[in-house]
């Protein structure tokens, strides 16, 4: 029997091949689950675990460093990416005592027991609407960064951020791809440090936003993985018969049109409204 999670729980994958370099297939790699807290009559952090295990899902992304999450997810041998939020980007971004501190009380005390894998210094940022934080958000992963170097986690625990679409220019076709000229200025260093520390591009690709955006030109049935026509890239030489594929792809393609054609693409958000969305904050299911 299907188990249906509550609304707060968004799906990620984890390790995509490029899809340019390959032909266009489903999806092979790891799943995971983005476990939001934003909201009313929630599962417990216990009960989460539960819910967890018996879908045998073993990623899961968290938007802080909850301390009630980490106890709970102490000894379960899931994996797990906490979250410095967008708030705390200016501080940490100044102050690398504040972040070396952040990450001894959020990840080093947690560990061994419970097994935090990663750290994502905010989320959505470049490309957002709140333009202060863009100018702090390297310096914030950098602190972060040289904090678990100091505390000899850097070999365990990896560093990201995620990006929505609002980065790229462009994305039809998939090799058309580009970053926007204001982001650029902000992401290319960003990817560079990244390039350095071996951190992939993370990116929340929702191809529920895109088929809104333009409900007249997009096939609902491309962005459901139904049959449909599809789109042809005439200098990928792929034919996608779906939207996320191809969002997937333009991700790459902005990366090798910036200069980092080697580094690795992670969803790390998707989903599709189900409970309603309001001025595109939505409500999802996930069934598996």
């Amino acid at each position: 029997m299907p188990i249906q999670f509550p609304s707060p729980f968004l799906l990620f994958f984890l390790f995509f091949p490029s899809f340019a370099s390959l032909m266009v297939q489903a999806f092979t790699g790891t799943y995971g689950i983005n476990y939001g807290r934003i909201a009313n009559n929630i599962p417990s952090p216990d009960e989460v675990v539960t819910l967890l295990r018996a879908a045998k899902i073993k990623n899961v992304r968290i938007y802080d460093a909850d301390h009630s999450v980490l106890k709970a997810f102490s000894g379960t041998g899931l994996e797990i990416v906490v979250g410095l939020t967008n708030g705390q980007l200016q501080d940490m971004s100044v102050n690398a005592d504040h972040a070396l501190n952040w990450v001894k009380d959020n990840v080093q005390s947690f560990l061994p027991g419970t097994h935090i894998v990663g750290i994502a210094v905010g989320n959505e940022v470049l490309g957002g609407d709140d333009l202060s934080l863009w100018g702090s958000l390297l310096g914030a992963v950098k602190n972060i960064y040289n904090a678990t170097k100091k505390l000899h986690l850097d070999e365990i625990v990896e560093i990201s951020t995620a990006s929505s679409f609002a980065v790229f220019a462009d994305s039809y076709p998939p090799s058309s791809c580009k970053f926007k000229d204001n982001v650029s200025q902000y992401m290319k260093p960003l990817l560079e440090f990244f390039s350095q520390i071996g951190s992939p591009f993370c990116l929340n690709a929702y191809p529920f936003l895109a088929y809104i955006s333009d409900p007249e030109h997009i096939d609902i049935n491309y962005a459901l993985f139904k049959q449909t026509k599809g789109i042809y890239d005439p200098k990928f030489r792929l034919h996608y018969d779906n939207m996320f594929d191809a969002q997937i792809d333009a991700a790459y393609a902005a990366l090798e049109n910036a200069g980092f054609n080697k580094m690795e693409v992670i969803v790390t958000e998707t989903g599709w409204a189900s409970d309603g969305c309001v001025k595109k904050r939505c409500i999802y299911k996930i069934s598996f």
